[in-house]
């Protein structure tokens, strides 16, 4: 099985509070005796903006770490996506929402990207994912 990571699961590997990096730790220990470890674009992409992890970092990190950095988008993942964030952009509207981290689109490509391929999504925010992916199997730590 192929596990995708959410961008806040690495976020969480390397925070300071030891106890949520060591959880993350273990949950990607754990994935990766069950199977590979995959990132999509839009995770690379975010982890960009983590201070002081650059393209030469990243690149080094997944292949330190054995994650696969996979590029690719089909249109029907975006198609997915798009559905998937126009029903949460709905929901947000009808009940008004202003607490709450808000969501943007990059979301909605790491949850398409993993159902559209089978993958199990790891993430720290699996409530915005099994709403949007009812069948995108999810794991948490």
């Amino acid at each position: 099985m192929t596990t995708a990571l959410d961008t806040n699961v690495l976020v969480a590997l390397w925070q300071a509070d030891e106890s949520l990096s060591i959880a993350a730790q273990h949950a990607l220990d754990r994935e990766r005796v069950r199977g590979d470890l995959t990132i999509s674009g839009p995770v690379y992409a975010e982890l960009l903006a983590f201070p002081g992890r650059g393209p030469a970092f990243l690149e080094r990190f997944c292949r330190d770490t054995l994650i696969r950095i996979d590029w690719e988008f089909a249109s029907q993942d975006w198609r997915d996506a798009g559905r998937a964030f126009q029903a949460y952009a709905s929901r947000r509207r009808k009940a008004r929402l202003s607490g709450g981290p808000r969501r943007i689109l990059a979301d909605f490509l790491i949850g398409a990207h993993a159902s559209r391929r089978g993958h199990a999504l790891l993430t720290l925010d699996s409530a915005t994912y099994r709403t949007a992916f009812p069948a995108l199997k999810i794991l948490e730590f």
